[in-house]
C-alpha cells in the first residue's frame, strides 16, 4: 500500500505515515513529501520525533564501528590530492569552484560514514530486519510489523484501531497462494513481541506477507480466518 497516497494529510494515517519515514521505508517521492511536512507542520515533525524515540531501541543491536582506514584515505584524496592555483585572481580563498568541490566532497564524505553501519554492520546484515505496514481498506485497524531473523520474532506496535469486547486479533503469515499459517493471537496492548517457528522463519526471510485478522477471543476455531482481514502488507528489507 502506498500510505502517502492512502493516508496523506486528510486520511488519518500521519501516524504511520511517519513511523515510516522513520523506518525509511517509504518510496523516494513520499519521503520527500514527508520531509518537507517535517520542516513546515509541527504536529507531524512531532510524530516522527515520537518514533524515533519509539524505534530507538532497535539501534542497540547494531555495535560501533570504526570506519575502515580506506574510507579516510578515500575522502583525503577526493579532498587534497589536486593542487589548486594560487594564480592572481583571488587565488585559493577566492575559487568559489574550489568551495564548490569541497562542499560536494565533504557531503559525500559523511554520506559513506552514516551509510557504513547500514552497508557493512557487524552484528546484523540488513536483510535480517524486515518491516511491514499492516493496513486494509475499510478498517482503522493499522499495525507496525518488524521481523528480526537473529531473535526469531515479530515486533508489533498498534498505531490504531480497536479489537472489541469478546473479540482477539489474529497474525497470519500468507505465502504466495499457500493457505494462511497461524502465528497466534496478537497480545492486547499497544506493542506485543511474538515468537516465530523455525518452519515459519525461512518463509518470512523470503518475503511473505503478514495478516491481521478478527477473530473470537482466544483465537480461530478453525486453524484458518474466519473473520475479516482487518489488515495486511508485505515485509520489506530495512
Amino acid at each position: 500500500m502506498t500510505l502517502a497516497q492512502d493516508n496523506g494529510p486528510d486520511g488519518g494515517g500521519d501516524d504511520l505515515l511517519a513511523a515510516e519515514y522513520v523506518l525509511g521505508v517509504l518510496a523516494a517521492d513520499e519521503r520527500q513529501i514527508a520531509s518537507r511536512r517535517i520542516d513546515t507542520e509541527t504536529e507531524f515533525a512531532r510524530l516522527v520525533e515520537a518514533w524515533e524515540v519509539h524505534f530507538a531501541p532497535m539501534a542497540a543491536a547494531y555495535a560501533a564501528v570504526e570506519p575502515p582506514a580506506s574510507v579516510k584515505a578515500a575522502i583525503d584524496r577526493r579532498l587534497f590530492a589536486s593542487p589548486v592555483s594560487t594564480a592572481p585572481g583571488g587565488g585559493l580563498w577566492a575559487s568559489l569552484a574550489f568551495w564548490r568541490g569541497l562542499a560536494a566532497a565533504a557531503i559525500a564524505a559523511l554520506a559513506v560514514y552514516v551509510a557504513l553501519p547500514y552497508v557493512n554492520p557487524p552484528v546484523q546484515a540488513p536483510e535480517t530486519r524486515l518491516v511491514a505496514s499492516l493496513a486494509a481498506d475499510n478498517s482503522n485497524v493499522k499495525y507496525l510489523a518488524v521481523y528480526d531473523a537473529a531473535r526469531h520474532e515479530v515486533g508489533l506496535s498498534l498505531v490504531s484501531g480497536d479489537r472489541g469486547a469478546g473479540k482477539d486479533f489474529e497474525l497470519w503469515m500468507i505465502e504466495g497462494k499457500n493457505a494462511p499459517v497461524s502465528m497466534g493471537v496478537i497480545p492486547a496492548g499497544p506493542t506485543a513481541r511474538m515468537p516465530v517457528t523455525p518452519a515459519v522463519q525461512q518463509k518470512l526471510a523470503q518475503g511473505a506477507v503478514l495478516a491481521v485478522s478478527l477473530e473470537p477471543a482466544g483465537g480461530s476455531p478453525t486453524g484458518q480466518p474466519t473473520g475479516p482481514v482487518v489488515a495486511a502488507g508485505d515485509l520489506k528489507g530495512i
